[in-house]
């Protein structure tokens, strides 16, 4: 839509003639836009809808906006008929001609009367509305231009919501649909997981999403600040994108179930598997205990507890949601099951580890025994009496029931200082015999 030329000095011919060349390019462009305008496919779902809320008072005003806008049209055109019947008077138009289309054309001589109703909801260029109003051409043209900015805003607005959300949402609310199916298929239903209920909470946002959508769309519309083009903005998706996720965290979970019902059997193996294993080492460690008690003497040696009856119950429990299908209550109850046989497993190999320490110990005192008598007997020292003595002592602590670690390793310890006393001994004429042999200078 275009603009006048501002008002100036009585027009000559040409003036008046290239006025009305350009104030006719304006009357088809604008009517071009109105009719547009008229038939734009969002102002054709805004008069049929039931709107409420942001939408139903912007659309208010836009009607009436859309109703003064042909209504200045109308004044616009008939300005126009009047000035080219003027100037077709005859082919050289007088001055009395030339004065009145120069007020015509640049004064305020254009008086547009509308109703009540519409100049009271279409928003005023100065002040508030007035039965009727009197325009420059030039002024009547902004004052269209104001008006069809703001009807158009509003309409483009509505339509891009309209066309964006609630298709987005039918798909969703169709993923949603199969997603339930599923869910119901493997146990998950409201009351009884989790996952069920927020399919259900999920259902019930989208279902009003879309009616408020539907019937507010201005509401979810987020204009581009510093735009000035009609319809700058886009569609808010925040509610429509958090329900997205949630959905996609529902499915998450539902596969999460599926795989159980795939893998129960085998996950339910391997549990007892590792449980009777458990079971086997803290067998072991309580045989392991009785011995160490029997064998090793002023040894404080830990207690071994029986297998926890609880894991066993809880393991019967999941064959038994197995057997039932009762999938959405199996996937909790075997990642924990899981977890916990680990942990058995390993408290069961800490609790043997701690029982037989004695008898490491005892096995490792009896083989450094054996390596530094094989030690002493290299150098030729196997029948030293302080070392066979001492070897004696040591050897008859170790392989005697039950046995005192301390005074042992005690009598190891004095085999092993008289050895290394014997062997210092024995390597000091090795080492001075060279040297009297080299003391008369001889190589």
């Amino acid at each position: 839509m275009g603009v006048t030329d501002p008002a100036g000095p009585v027009m000559d011919r040409d003036e008046v003639d290239r006025a009305l060349a350009r104030l006719g390019a304006e009357h088809e462009a604008i009517e071009t836009s109105l009719l547009a305008l008229q038939d734009h496919a969002g102002r054709r779902l805004l008069e049929g809808a039931e709107l409420t809320g942001t939408t139903r008072e912007r659309w208010s005003a836009a009607e009436a906006s859309i109703t003064l806008l042909w209504a200045y049209f109308d004044a616009y055109t008939a300005a126009l008929r009047t000035a080219r019947e003027i100037r077709a008077r005859r082919r050289w138009s007088s001055r009395e001609d030339l004065a009145e289309l120069t007020e015509l054309l640049r004064g305020e001589s254009v008086t547009v009367a509308g109703s009540a109703t519409a100049t009271a909801n279409a928003p005023a260029l100065t002040g508030p509305g007035r039965l009727s109003q009197s325009f420059s051409l030039a002024g009547l043209v902004d004052r269209m231009n104001e008006l069809y900015a703001s009807s158009l805003d509003m309409v483009v607005a509505a339509d891009a919501v309209w066309s964006a959300l609630p298709a987005r949402i039918d798909l969703l609310a169709a993923e949603l649909q199969r997603t339930r199916k599923l869910a119901h298929s493997v146990g998950v239903r409201p009351g009884e997981h989790p996952a069920g209920d927020d399919l259900e909470r999920i259902t019930r946002t989208l279902t009003r999403l879309r009616e408020e959508v539907i019937s507010d769309p201005l509401a979810f519309w987020v204009p581009t600040q510093g735009s000035s083009a009609p319809g700058g903005g886009r569609p808010d998706t925040t509610v429509y994108d958090r329900e997205a996720r949630a959905l996609e965290d529902v499915r998450r979970e539902i596969d999460a179930v599926l795989t159980v019902r795939q893998d129960a059997e085998a996950r339910l193996i391997k549990l007892r598997d590792v449980l009777s294993r458990a079971d086997r080492t803290l067998a072991e460690a309580r045989t392991a205990r009785g011995e160490v008690l029997a064998k090793i003497a002023a040894t404080e040696v830990p207690v071994v507890s029986g297998p926890p009856t609880v894991l066993q119950e809880q393991l019967a429990t999941a064959a038994e949601y197995r057997r039932q299908a009762q999938w959405h209550r199996l996937s909790p109850l075997l990642e924990s099951l899981e977890q916990k046989a680990e942990d058995e497993l390993l408290r069961a190999r800490d609790s043997l580890t701690a029982v037989t320490a004695p008898l490491a110990v005892r096995a490792e005192l009896r083989g450094r025994l054996d390596a530094y008598k094989a030690k002493v007997a290299r150098h030729g020292l196997a029948e030293d009496p302080l070392l066979v003595e001492r070897y004696d002592a040591a050897r008859r602590m170790l392989w005697s029931a039950p046995c005192d670690l301390r005074v042992a390793e005690e009598a190891v310890l004095r085999y092993q200082r008289a050895a290394a006393e014997q062997l210092a001994a024995a390597r000091v004429p090795e080492q001075g015999g060279p040297r009297d042999r080299r003391g008369n200078g001889q190589p």
